[in-house]
């Protein structure tokens, strides 16, 4: 696939940088989503990723090719949704924590038989569900149905970096992004956490 999805996004660049530029992006599933809120990043040299200790089966779509689907199930139970990033070969990912509703939204209502709209897309599994998003789109083009992704509307938003939530190692690293004053988040962000402005 061409290296630049979207104007302001280039896939083969690492997850971290990737997964700021992807808060504030529209994302689709046949035609259901919303607006990123909440990301994180992840890298093969990373002990917290799922690609640390190489390829395997269930990890083969986070090799690549970029600007792919890596799907998988967390604990079990709930699907999460990551791009993928970096050159084909390199295991590395950006989990979508969050998005803001504004698509489908009854839909989703349905599919996750609440009718809180915070609480819709809050969280990777929650979003996963509230998309109907499975390991059968797991390796799929993201710029090809039935996803779509879509530009930032307006200027670069103020985005909130912090530690990864739920994680046994590697917890320290910087590499969650917010969209600052979301109410969609899937957690709050720490007011320790680093604040910035930049693309």
């Amino acid at each position: 696939m061409a290296r630049r999805l979207l104007p302001a996004i280039d896939f083969n660049a690492p997850s971290c940088e990737v997964a700021r530029a992807l808060v504030g992006v529209g994302l689709f599933v046949d035609g259901v989503g919303g607006t990123i809120v909440e990301t994180e990043a992840y890298d093969q040299s990373d002990r917290a990723s799922h690609t640390f200790a190489g390829r395997t089966a269930r990890n083969a779509a986070m090799f690549g090719p970029s600007g792919c689907a890596y799907v998988y199930r967390s604990y079990g139970l709930h699907w999460c949704l990551n791009v993928v990033c970096k050159p084909a070969g390199h295991g590395a990912g950006v989990l979508i924590r969050a998005l803001e509703p504004t698509a489908g939204v009854a839909l989703m209502r349905e599919r996750r038989s609440l009718s809180d709209r915070r609480l819709l897309c809050a969280g990777p599994g929650r979003l996963c569900q509230a998309l109907a998003v499975t390991r059968a789109h797991d390796g799929c083009r993201l710029d090809r149905a039935p996803f779509r992704l879509t530009p930032r509307i307006g200027p670069v938003p103020a985005i909130g970096v912090g530690q990864r939530i739920g994680l046994t190692r590697a917890r320290d690293v910087p590499w969650r992004f917010v969209l600052e004053g979301s109410p969609f988040l899937s957690r709050s962000m720490p007011r320790a956490a680093v604040h910035t402005g930049r693309p």
